[in-house]
């Protein structure tokens, strides 16, 4: 039996290690502009809050881990 679930990365996070050992974070998602090839009507305008609340606040937050683990990545 096939499954009817949809699915979709709106908004991701990962803190990961590289090949090299060091550790770096990664934003990933639909962009914004592509929200609507995947959403319609009132779940595309859910959507939208969704993403204009919650963005700018992992954006903070990756860009803090980015400073932090680059230094951790390439002491002084």
């Amino acid at each position: 039996m096939k499954s009817s679930k949809r699915e979709a990365n709106i908004l991701g996070f990962s803190i990961l290690i590289n090949q090299k050992g060091h550790v770096v974070t990664e934003m990933s998602g639909i962009a914004e502009k592509d929200l609507h090839l995947a959403f319609k009507g009132e779940e595309l305008e859910i959507i939208r809050n969704i993403v204009h609340l919650t963005k700018p606040k992992l954006e903070k937050l990756h860009d803090f881990l980015e400073g932090e683990l680059n230094a951790m990545n390439h002491p002084v």
